[in-house]
């Protein structure tokens, strides 16, 4: 393997690296931040979870185009998408970047508008609940965390090539 197709895989495993910690920060930042039971405090927790949301942004993003990239430089035909656990893992890890525009973006501005709505009255409101507790979110986030799970074992096992 040259010297390109190994700093490329070093490339890709950083940003799986960096997926999985955005991920973890965030989920820690916002499980704390759903059970806080004022607002401001909420408020602090959601806000110190930005930069891992825009970690597991822009690494999902770097993760696809590294890996394929990689895959290239290895010399795989198709850029590795013949082979079952590329194709795999691409076709998890693709609809994590459809959840962006599809949940987190307007479910957030519901969130942040409950989040407002709670920081003015100065409490926990049932909107700012049941924001917390909005389904397609918890649903989409526990895509993120399989779909990762799996991509990682995929990785390791490389079932079929």
């Amino acid at each position: 393997m040259d010297i390109l197709a190994v700093l490329l895989k070093i490339g890709h495993v950083l940003a799986a690296f960096a997926l999985i910690g955005g991920l973890t920060g965030r989920w820690i930042l916002l499980t704390r931040a759903a059970r806080a039971t004022d607002p401001e405090t909420a408020h602090l927790l959601a806000t110190t979870a930005g930069p891992f949301e825009r970690m597991v942004q822009q690494s999902g993003a770097a993760i696809v185009v590294l890996g394929l990239v990689t895959a290239w430089a290895q010399g795989y035909p198709w850029l590795g998408l013949t082979t079952p656990w590329m194709l795999f893992s691409v076709l998890l890890i693709l609809p994590m970047a459809a959840l962006v525009p599809l949940v987190f973006i307007p479910r957030g501005k519901v969130f942040e508008a409950a989040l407002e709505g709670a920081r003015a009255a100065g409490s926990i409101t049932p909107e700012l609940s049941r924001a917390w507790a909005d389904p397609a979110v918890a649903l989409a986030r526990r895509y993120e965390i399989v779909a990762v799970f799996a991509v990682v074992i995929l990785m390791i096992a490389k079932p079929g090539g």
